[in-house]
């Protein structure tokens, strides 16, 4: 198995001190490849599971339970001088003047003064999508509150991360003609910015249906009820083998 992806948390905002902030890592052969958002328990358990920091972060939006632990993460990365200033982060162009002003503006940074928020890290803006090792992988607009505030990931032929999102049916349907596993928002009840059970069994097709992992719910008993429906669902830490990307630009 060289391609994989580790759900390092699967809770609404809600659950996340349970069931840990939404995001996940790409690896391959066993090994950090591409983080997923970092939220508040994010960063604590990426270090737990891999000893390490992690070289490449990409942010779907800026709530706090997705980027809340990139303050920490500043601090780890501002003071390790062979991390400062290459810890990659691959931002959707349209979030950064608001992760400025949400993060980066803070006074005073650090107490000594004499740094800027942005020194910790390698800032990539990223527009249709960002090569990343070799590898090419596609970013798109989701439905999560206003339009171009939340962004998804697809790495072709291998996976697609949703993000907080609505229903999608048209995009993931030209997305996904090769199998890929979909790693998808949704919680038992839906709501105006995620989706719900109801919402995944009304929009996508049986076929899409097959194709998807859930994560960002409410609670084990909510995850359990949605299995007994037949779908997919994540847990905290639980990894799943991915398909070969094909490393294409389409």
């Amino acid at each position: 198995m060289s391609w994989s992806l580790r759900f390092l948390g699967v809770g609404n905002s809600h659950a996340a001190p349970v069931l840990g902030s939404a995001s996940a890592v790409i690896e391959r052969h066993q090994t950090p490849w591409l983080l997923i958002d970092c939220g508040q328990e994010t960063l604590t358990a990426f270090e737990t599971h891999y000893q390490k920091l992690p070289d490449a972060i990409f942010i779907t939006h800026l709530h706090m339970d997705h980027i809340g632990g990139l303050e920490r993460l500043f601090i780890k990365a501002y003071f390790d001088v062979q991390l400062r200033g290459k810890l990659k982060l691959y931002v959707p162009a349209p979030l950064i003047p608001a992760m400025q002003t949400r993060l980066a503006d803070y006074p005073g940074v650090l107490a000594e003064g004499g740094a800027n928020w942005w020194d910790a890290f390698q800032l990539i803006p990223v527009s249709n999508g960002f090569w990343h090792d070799g590898f090419y992988l596609h970013v798109f607009p989701v439905r999560h509150h206003l339009p171009n505030s939340a962004f998804g990931l697809r790495l072709p032929g291998s996976m697609v991360w949703t993000g907080d999102t609505r229903p999608i049916p048209e995009q993931l349907e030209s997305y996904v003609g090769n199998g890929e596993l979909i790693a998808h928002d949704c919680g038992l009840h839906g709501n105006p910015s995620h989706t719900g059970l109801a919402d995944i069994q009304r929009e996508y097709s049986e076929a899409l249906q097959q194709q998807l992992c859930l994560y960002h719910y409410a609670s084990v008993a909510d995850a359990e009820q949605m299995r007994t429906q037949g779908f997919t669902v994540a847990a905290q830490m639980q990894s799943y083998e991915l398909a070969e990307p094909l490393g294409i630009i389409d």
